[in-house]
């Protein structure tokens, strides 16, 4: 009897010892509390009642991972009541699957110690299975993996009929993908985003860090891709060739990730797929898989020569990125000069009432943008924003003027203005002096 009593005590105490170690590492109580203040929410059409339910039964009782995900989506109370008003069929046909969220603990538990192998140098972090305001599946914030469970437990039977319409097809196709079926996948691959260094503001940077969190984690879980741009990009090589000419733009990133936006290609996010192929060509050439991965995780984004090597190594662009940068640059438009004096001249007279900017080849007639030079504020012309025009070719674009005598003025024509296929123009400063009346 003795050994039976100890046996069970045995028992009692390692699975109190697992609830409590589960419960640390992934957290599922915002899910709960949100549905306590949907159905308070949904039975009240006051709206002052409405936010009083969602602050005090929701954002009061929200967890750090709450808290993290509207600070890194910012989202408002606002947001929340017109989302849950708005969409009483979305809501109900993904309750269900939400509250499925605490069953993935094991697999998710799983997945990291996966990961933890193949990477020793894991940082430990929680999961938060959330709910938000409609636009995210996932994110992360410093060391916080947060998973947005409205948008991440969806399947091909949530209903998507009550979203505008310019957007609704959009919501119908990714509910149609089943991203039900990859919620570890999109744990564990958040997961390796909080052990990255961040990345610097420009179009590669994002597609490789994003690269790496989805080829670490399919790597980690042994299953194939789950991004469908990845397959669409394998299969169509002009995908490539299109990144290698507007890696540089700099005004282009939604139309490779994070978004919607129109595009050659008719597919979203290609930009994961650019990330992902140079993760998998990089590590398949490695003779040391697991230094690859860590090379991967804790590459130095703002180390240029580093991400270079990187690059370089992966072999998946067709030339260096020196070469692909000269590219860029010699197809680039740029300014041939102002038409009502030199450049740089120092009698300029002050009774000049307009300036035009002359370019090399015809622009799109819709994007421009002009900035302080050097010399600040204080060197900008006095100008009627209303005033500006473009010339019936696109070929000079004019800015009306009020000049004062015996002054320098600068004015940065920026690299905003931009071709048709949205070449960005090569920044000019225009630099001059005005002489007497």
């Amino acid at each position: 009897m003795r050994v039976i009593i100890l046996i069970l005590i045995g028992f009692i105490f390692t699975n109190c010892k697992n609830k409590k170690e589960k419960n640390q590492d992934i957290l599922t109580t915002d899910i709960t509390n949100f549905w306590d203040a949907y159905d308070k929410i949904t039975s009240t059409q006051d709206s002052a009642l409405q936010y009083k339910y969602l602050d005090s039964l929701y954002i009061q009782k929200g967890t750090a991972g709450l808290n993290g995900i509207i600070q890194a989506r910012n989202y408002t109370a606002q947001e929340y009541i017109e989302a849950i008003n708005h969409y009483p069929e979305f809501w109900s046909s993904i309750r269900n699957n939400t509250l499925k969220a605490e069953s993935y603990s094991q697999e998710l538990e799983q997945g990291i110690e996966k990961l933890r192998k193949l990477y020793p140098e894991l940082k430990p972090r929680k999961i938060y299975f959330t709910v938000g305001a409609l636009r995210t599946a996932g994110t992360y914030l410093d060391s916080l993996v947060l998973i947005g469970s409205e948008m991440a437990f969806v399947d091909k039977n949530t209903v998507a009929s009550e979203f505008p319409e310019e957007i609704r097809e959009g919501r119908q196709t990714y509910f149609n993908q089943n991203p039900i079926d990859d919620i570890v996948f999109l744990a564990i691959q958040e997961y390796v985003h909080t052990q990255q260094r961040p990345f610097v503001h420009n179009l590669l940077s994002y597609c490789i860090h994003e690269g790496v969190g989805d080829f670490v984690a399919t790597t980690v879980l042994d299953i194939p891709p789950v991004v469908p741009a990845i397959y669409y990009g394998r299969e169509h090589k002009a995908v490539r060739e299109k990144f290698e000419k507007e890696m540089f733009y700099g005004n282009n990133v939604y139309q490779w990730l994070w978004s919607d936006e129109p595009n050659a290609f008719g597919v979203r996010d290609l930009g994961y797929y650019i990330g992902y192929q140079i993760c998998e060509d990089y590590y398949d050439q490695a003779e040391d898989k697991q230094a690859a991965i860590k090379t991967m995780i804790e590459l130095d984004y703002e180390d240029n020569l580093q991400i270079e090597e990187f690059v370089k190594e992966a072999n998946f662009f067709s030339a260096s990125l020196d070469e692909l940068y000269q590219d860029f640059e010699n197809r680039r438009p740029y300014v041939i000069g102002v038409n009502q004096f030199e450049n740089n001249s120092s009698k300029v007279s002050p009774s000049i009432k307009q300036i035009t900017v002359e370019f090399s080849r015809p622009l799109n007639g819709v994007n421009t943008g002009v900035d302080f030079g050097d010399l600040g504020q204080d060197a900008f012309p006095k100008n009627d924003i209303n005033g500006r025009f473009w010339s019936e070719d696109n070929k000079s674009w004019t800015i009306p003027v009020e000049l004062e005598p015996n002054r320098t003025y600068q004015i940065l024509i920026s690299n905003n203005f931009r071709t048709e296929d949205r070449t960005p123009l090569k920044p000019y400063l225009i630099e001059f002096k005005t002489g007497e009346l």
